[in-house]
């Protein structure tokens, strides 16, 4: 035991050097490759090599921190450094969402896809101020843990679990569809397949390690990310503006798109439209706000994001990892600056891609489109005239079809889909193919980083919540760890089916998984930390209104149109896919089939069906928390007081110093 703990203090001395050595080997195999790039290697190799290496790389992290005990398996033996855990954080919450499909929808939104940057940024205001610290003093292995403490029981607990498991189930769905995109395009194989491939990579890491694995994993895949993000506009920023700071030249760049826009709609290019309901293939302004959504909806957008921030379970758990109620705070604003990192560079990224897609394919003759183009169009996520662009015959075959066509490539004609702008931007600048294969490294790491937090908070809730403190509480550990692993490993391959089906693009799924956790989990945790006349009747019959409210109307709008329109007095809709028309609602109630086929996009908020208010369907969580608020104290009021123990308890757990209110085992 001394051994070990010896170990374990030699690895944290040394945590600095070790990362260092990496992040200088990772440099040293980018280098290596561009070098085999120049040496006439083909391209499918280098993105064979590219993500083989980087899986490799995790798994044996993976391997190499595994463990049997309890507490490290839990909470990696609550011992991670703040600015350690900060970085890890950072790479959970870096998910495909926020590396892939956020600069996308910047990309296609202009001004209103930066509610998601300011509300997921504007979310660590409160988990510092109002949960993450509350929630480290009280030493809990999982956030169903505190709602069983606080709340008095294994209801609540089974209550919590159901949150987790929806809410983080919905959110890993879109990270191992993020995986599948990235492996499907670099490894030349079906989407269906690719999502397996991924799924790998993230059960090496989790499975054998639980949060000590995942948790230096992730400082590895953060460096990875983070550079992967930064190279291609750093480098876009020093040819286009000779100044490498591209956060700095963003004003310019949208300069020039406002210019550029200008100048396709004067050569017929382009029509503009600056209405909020455009007619499909108009061109919005990329400054313009409120074009895509509602003043209501882009502002729900920002809470939604903020509150849900602070009620996800995989983040919140990471500060149950730091050594004290200190480092929990100090973690918290790590977490802040390294996200910002990244976030601060998002709508520079988009208007760098818009500038380059204005550039270099719009306008352009039809006969000279580059093989990036079909790559992407294979898989059906680009498409140009109103077909996919599997290849140059059958697009030209597509636009000579339209009448009039140009023969050149027009606003309207040129479809791409927002989660494959980050991956694609490389090829439309015709940069060096390494830096596609650094930008796709950089996407695997974070969806695997996310997937790993989310899948382990689901399998750990199930493990220790459901069968450790409800089924068996005598288990001893080791049957513990393997029911932990077990459950891991089946939710992991049922969010990965999930995938394969394309249940929707990546920013929607995740919007839905934020405002499922605002309303199930942020009520209960703010009054169970800061009013102690919160009652178990209260809490219970508040997470129940509010989280039950917000899946009713996420799943009525979304999977039930026809019935929605009776119910929420829905006004329209639109298919994101081939951009038709708005629906009249007579129509649709005429042919309800068509709407029930018709994927939601966040790219395309009509998509996300609205109901009351015309509020769309991934801001239920501002039916659902309000609700469980208003439930939770007047069910209080109306009930017994807790204890006076109880009360105690929870003044202790606002006190920043002393000892944890529950004590490892």
């Amino acid at each position: 035991m001394a051994t070990q703990s010896a170990a374990t203090s030699d690895f944290m001395k040394n945590l600095g050097r070790m990362y260092g050595v990496y992040t200088g080997g990772f440099l040293g195999f980018v280098i290596l490759l561009a070098i085999l790039e120049q040496m006439g290697v083909p391209n499918k190799v280098i993105g064979y090599l590219f993500v083989f290496f980087t899986l490799a790389v995790y798994a044996v992290i993976g391997v190499m921190t595994r463990t049997a005990e309890i507490s490290e398996y839990y909470v990696a033996g609550r011992r991670v450094p703040a600015f350690y855990n900060g970085m890890a954080t950072g790479a959970d919450w870096m998910s495909a969402a926020s590396f892939v499909g956020m600069a996308g929808s910047l990309f296609l939104l202009g001004y209103d896809g930066l509610a998601w940057v300011l509300g997921w940024t504007g979310g660590y205001v409160l988990v510092s101020i109002l949960v993450g610290p509350y929630l480290r003093k009280f030493g809990a292995y999982t956030v169903p843990d505190f709602m069983a403490f606080r709340f008095g029981g294994n209801f609540a607990r089974f209550l919590a679990v159901i949150v987790l498991v929806c809410t983080s189930f919905t959110y890993v769905t879109a990270q191992i569809f993020g995986t599948g995109i990235i492996a499907s395009r670099f490894l030349g194989m079906q989407f269906e397949v690719a999502v397996f491939v991924g799924l790998v990579g993230i059960l090496l890491c989790a499975m054998l390690g639980g949060m000590r694995a995942v948790t230096w994993t992730q400082i590895a895949q953060y460096i990875v990310l983070i550079i992967a993000y930064l190279t291609p506009i750093v480098i876009l920023s020093a040819k286009k503006y000779g100044v490498p700071l591209p956060q700095l030249m963003y004003g310019q760049a949208i300069q020039e798109i406002t210019a550029r826009e200008a100048q396709l709609v004067k050569d017929g290019l382009a029509v503009l439209c600056t209405q909020t309901a455009c007619p499909p293939g108009t061109l919005r302004p990329h400054i313009q706000p409120f074009m895509n959504y509602t003043p209501l909806n882009y502002f729900g957008i920002i809470f939604c994001m903020m509150v849900g921030t602070a009620s996800l379970p995989h983040i919140l758990m990471r500060y149950f990892t730091t050594p004290s109620v200190r480092e929990a705070r100090q973690s918290v604003a790590w977490s802040l600056f390294f996200i910002f990192l990244l976030y601060f560079s998002a709508p520079a990224y988009a208007a760098f891609s818009k500038l380059e897609v204005y550039t270099n394919i719009i306008g352009k003759d039809i006969t000279q489109l580059r093989p990036w183009v079909f790559n992407w169009g294979e898989l059906g996520l680009i498409q140009i005239c109103g077909k996919n662009a599997v290849n140059l015959e059958a697009t030209i075959a597509a636009c000579k079809a339209i009448a009039n066509h140009p023969g050149v490539l027009r606003f309207s004609d040129f479809v791409i889909n927002t989660d494959v702008i980050v991956l694609s931007t490389p090829e439309i600048a015709g940069l060096p193919y390494v830096i596609s294969g650094l930008v796709a490294a950089g996407g695997l790491a974070a969806a695997l980083s996310t997937a790993d937090g989310l899948l382990l908070a689901i399998a750990n809730a199930l493990s220790h919540d459901i069968y450790y403190k409800m089924i068996d509480p005598n288990a001893a550990t080791i049957r513990r760890l393997t029911v932990a692993r077990v459950l891991l490993f089946f939710v992991a391959v049922a969010s990965a089916a999930l995938a394969a089906t394309k249940p929707g693009d990546i920013l929607a799924m995740v919007g839905w998984a934020f405002s499922l956790a605002m309303a199930g989990n942020f009520p209960a945790l703010v009054l169970g930390i800061w009013w102690k006349r919160t009652t178990t009747a209260g809490a219970i019959a508040g997470m129940i209104a509010g989280f039950g409210l917000c899946v009713f109307y996420l799943v009525t709008t979304r999977y039930f149109p026809q019935a929605g329109v009776q119910m929420w007095g829905m006004k329209s809709l639109v298919n994101p896919e081939t951009r038709q028309p708005l629906i009249d609602v007579a129509k649709l109630l005429a042919d309800p089939k068509w709407a029930a086929d018709i994927p939601a996009s966040a790219a395309n908020p009509m998509a996300n069906r609205v109901g009351w208010f015309d509020l769309n369907n991934i801001n239920c969580g501002l039916l659902g928390a309000p609700l469980g608020f208003l439930v939770m104290i007047v069910v209080s009021l109306f009930t017994k007081a807790p204890s006076k123990e109880m009360m105690a308890y929870i003044d202790e757990i606002r006190k920043p110093r002393g000892k944890t209110v529950l004590q490892e085992k």
